[in-house]
């Protein structure tokens, strides 16, 4: 009876929370602006003309908003991803980071910064960056489904295959990375760099367009996701007697993370541990329904990497820290205490 208003209160909260990071996100870093000039910026300047725009005008519009609204659709897309990957595997421990999808999206980016040059410019389009969603969309693609079809047996998924397979997947990957840094070029160099470690550096507008129908495909489809994903904590034995489409609804949720895993590693390189902090502490506050774990789960993803953006901006101003550093500086302790709290079942 009151899990309803339990799950209200925490969606609330979360908003909240949320939209107070924004007003911090656009009102903080380098050159402070003070919030009442941030709302007249936002709600006004199509009153103004082009000339009478600021300075902090110009940096609120063209660079810190396209920056949080980046960040916030990334951290939706990696704690969704992460609630979906939780779900199949029916183990709180599973993370597109964790067990080597973001690596395989990165290697097969890193591979086209590197070797995209060398392709006919008819299919880059005269730039290697071009190719570079499609490219991490299909690295994050093998990666999903390569470790599904390792994992499981028989319908079973084995959690000790699954985190050995990842660390595999993931130091493999990393080699092959470091193996394309060892050919590279300096300018390739400073972009593998980049994707390496993760940032929100270079967010423009086109990004945020771009990114945006990925974060809108995860939440419209998510809650056609949720009964099958309930049904399968059971088993997926018990899952199919149930009515769920077992096998149409793994190869939703694949294909699924390896989009939202592939346009987000694209846009900002790679980004751990968002994926198993947000949808794990969800379902400590409101427990494993995954009707309200799926959307809540990319509410607090964008929470988190907005407020982890903040950090990245201001530890070290005028400066700017990775983002990937502070958030593997918030998840790895966090993966530890999983381990150490033994919750190695979605049905607690």
């Amino acid at each position: 009876m009151d899990e309803p208003p339990r799950t209200a209160q925490v969606g609330v909260a979360l908003a909240a929370l949320l939209a107070v990071i924004a007003i911090l996100s656009l009102t903080h870093g380098a050159m402070s602006v003070a919030p009442s000039r941030v709302f007249d910026i936002l709600f006004r300047s199509g009153a103004y003309g082009a000339g009478d725009i600021g300075r902090d005008a110009l940096v609120v519009l063209n660079i810190r908003l396209p920056r949080l609204l980046l960040g916030a659709m990334i951290g939706s897309a990696l704690g969704g991803s992460g609630a979906l990957m939780q779900g199949l595997f029916r183990n709180p421990l599973a993370d597109p980071g964790l067990v080597g999808v973001s690596a395989g999206a990165g290697l097969a980016a890193a591979a086209t910064i590197v070797l995209g040059e060398k392709l006919p410019a008819g299919l880059t389009g005269g730039s290697s960056f071009s190719l570079l969603p499609a490219a991490a969309f299909l690295g994050a693609l093998a990666s999903t489904a390569f470790l599904y079809a390792v994992t499981t047996r028989g319908g079973r998924t084995s959690i000790a295959t699954m985190l050995l397979a990842g660390v595999a997947l993931a130091a493999l990957a990393g080699s092959l990375t470091g193996l394309l840094a060892y050919v590279s070029d300096d300018r390739q160099l400073r972009d593998l760099t980049f994707w390496s470690m993760g940032s929100l550096g270079g967010a423009t507008w086109a990004k945020v367009e771009v990114l945006a129908p990925v974060c809108v495909l995860l939440v419209a489809v998510a809650p056609f996701l949720s009964r099958g994903l309930n049904a399968m904590a059971l088993g997926e034995a018990e899952a199919f007697h149930l009515g769920v489409r077992v096998q149409r609804l793994k190869i939703a949720i694949i294909l699924l993370v390896a989009i939202a895993v592939g346009a987000s590693v694209a846009a900002a390189g790679v980004i751990g541990f968002v994926g198993i902090v947000a949808p794990h502490l969800l379902r400590l506050a409101i427990g494993p329904d995954h009707r309200a774990l799926l959307p809540l789960s990319a509410v607090a993803g964008a929470t988190l990497m907005a407020g982890a953006d903040i950090l990245a901006r201001t530890l070290v101003a005028p400066a700017e820290m990775p983002i990937g550093i502070l958030t593997a500086a918030i998840g790895a302790p966090f993966f530890l205490w999983l381990l150490l709290r033994g919750d190695w079942s979605l049905r607690s």
